[in-house]
């Protein structure tokens, strides 16, 4: 399995993250996407991934810490991304957020900035939304960006998934499905097929149905996978197979580096 969305830069995993990794292999977890979120975290994903290899990164600036960001920063992004280009498997996490205090204006200004980028570079994307699906197919659309990439926790009507979908993106598929009120998003998800969906925990955030109150870590992507395998009706090892494979082919990855 892989935890294609999981924050293990973050101060929450300082003390113990070899030993959440380690959890996480043990369930089955081999392989694990790290998406940027601010500048200063940059350099802090180049070191985890030094130490366990099984780590994949992404670069970006998140809508969540754009308050004080300025074009500066994009370009020392784009340096950063020149640099470690091999290393780099997307530009993420960027998105729009409306729930947040920064105008929409500036965070549309770096989306599209960083968008422009990942163009450049020939990466897809890891975007976050919240109450924003219209605002980012729209930006998507005016940037004719042509490389996809996932969109972090999916939550949405069928109609929405399928214009990510058409434009060559996975939906990240992870707690929200474990909530029985989540009826919208589990209707969709059922209705979507395996070949555009990945697993992701979000960790250490959006804990599983059950487990509010503890640290989300990648081990628990179990849960979604038993949640998914109930609503599409078919075979535990099938679901990690198509998850598995969607992820490597999206970030042209060794199959044989991952189970």
């Amino acid at each position: 399995m892989i935890d294609s969305h999981c924050h293990l830069d973050l101060a929450e995993f300082e003390a113990d993250l070899g030993g959440v990794l380690k959890q996480s292999s043990a369930a089955g977890v081999e392989r694990f996407l790290i998406p940027g979120t601010t500048r200063e975290g940059w350099r802090r994903q180049l070191d985890i991934q030094q130490s366990f290899p099984q780590c994949d990164l992404a670069f970006g600036l998140h809508p969540y810490f754009l308050a004080d960001v300025q074009d500066n920063d994009i370009h020392k992004l784009e340096n950063w991304v020149d640099c470690h280009r091999s290393t780099c498997v997307a530009i993420g996490e960027i998105g729009l957020d409306a729930t947040v205090e920064t105008p929409m204006q500036k965070q549309q200004s770096v989306f599209l900035a960083q968008l422009e980028l990942a163009q450049q570079y020939d990466k897809p994307v890891i975007l976050h939304h919240r109450k924003t699906h219209h605002l980012l197919i729209e930006g998507l659309k005016r940037s004719n960006f042509k490389h996809g990439g996932i969109i972090h926790a999916f939550s949405g009507s069928e109609q929405v998934a399928q214009q990510y979908i058409e434009m060559g993106f996975l939906l990240g598929i992870g707690g929200t499905i474990t909530y029985p009120r989540a009826r919208k998003t589990r209707q969709t998800v059922s209705s979507i097929a395996l070949e555009h969906l990945v697993l992701e925990t979000d960790s250490p955030d959006m804990p599983m149905n059950g487990r509010q109150g503890q640290r989300n870590e990648p081990a628990f992507i179990t849960d979604v996978v038993s949640v998914l395998t109930a609503l599409k009706g078919v075979d535990e090892n099938l679901i990690v197979a198509k998850t598995t494979a969607n992820y490597l082919r999206l970030f042209n990855l060794d199959g044989n580096e991952a189970d």
